[in-house]
């Protein structure tokens, strides 16, 4: 049913289509032929399917922010800046605004 729904994302018909082949009696390389796959991709699709069956083929790896956390001090040290103070001329801060007032990136501030 996941392959003939129009709906359904393509990385989960890849990942469904790579299950099947397995099934089918398909080694890893036809697999990669047919899929357009990498080894290490073919080998966890079957791995995850094993482990988990088709939810496990319906969620996607999650993966670390490339943005490190900040330290829990500048963190509160923003939320009691938010709280506390109103920029010039504005009821409340932006990311922007905040992100400069704090000397930290605004996608840091977006996570707090």
């Amino acid at each position: 049913m996941l392959i003939i729904n129009r709906n359904t994302p393509r990385k989960l018909i890849w990942r469904a289509g790579i299950v099947l082949a397995t099934a089918g009696g398909h080694g890893t390389f036809k697999i990669m032929r047919r899929t357009g796959m990498s080894k290490p991709t073919v080998w966890r699709c079957q791995a995850r399917y094993l482990d988990e069956g088709v939810p496990g083929l319906k969620r996607d790896k999650t993966r670390p922010s490339r943005v490190p956390p900040l330290p829990v001090e500048t963190r509160l040290k923003v939320i009691a800046k938010t709280v506390q103070e109103s920029p010039a001329n504005a009821t409340h801060s932006s990311r922007a605004l905040m992100a400069e007032a704090m000397g930290i990136s605004p996608s840091s501030v977006g996570r707090i």
